[in-house]
């Protein structure tokens, strides 16, 4: 992708309108899909993409309000995401929440009001909804 945005900038495309190129075509794929596979993304995926971003910053493709880890990224979009499904009875997504908690007991508040579920593998902690129940659970 690097290589495109080269050729817009050598034919004179301006700094502003590259930023806004990079964020239409490149931007707008890696929250689109993160809830999805960020749990899967490996410690070198999550580098290789951070590289890829500095790269974008330091070529001038890349604004600098952009967060400079694609972590940042992960996290803002899961959380925004969730968010909705907690308060929109209709989403698509919210079958799969367990139940909310009925406690008498004065704990430590969580960002939601449901159960916790079991744990079981590897492949479970990846799943959207059971990485934001743990989110900040401990």
């Amino acid at each position: 992708m690097h290589a495109a945005l080269r050729v817009l900038r050598d034919h004179g495309l301006p700094a502003s309108s590259l930023q806004d190129v990079f964020r239409a075509t490149i931007l707008a794929k890696i929250p689109y899909c993160a809830p999805a596979w960020s749990g899967l993304c490996s410690a070198s995926d999550r580098a290789r993409l951070d590289a890829f971003l500095r790269r974008s910053k330091k070529y001038g493709y890349c604004a600098d309000d952009v967060p400079t880890t694609v972590t940042d990224v992960f996290a803002a979009t899961d959380q925004s995401l969730f968010k909705r499904v907690l308060n929109n009875e209709l989403h698509v997504l919210q079958p799969l929440l367990p139940d909310k908690t009925n406690s008498c007991y004065k704990l430590r508040p969580r960002k939601h009001d449901r159960q916790l579920i079991r744990k079981s593998a590897h492949l479970n902690d990846s799943l959207f909804i059971v990485r934001m129940l743990y989110k900040d659970s401990y």
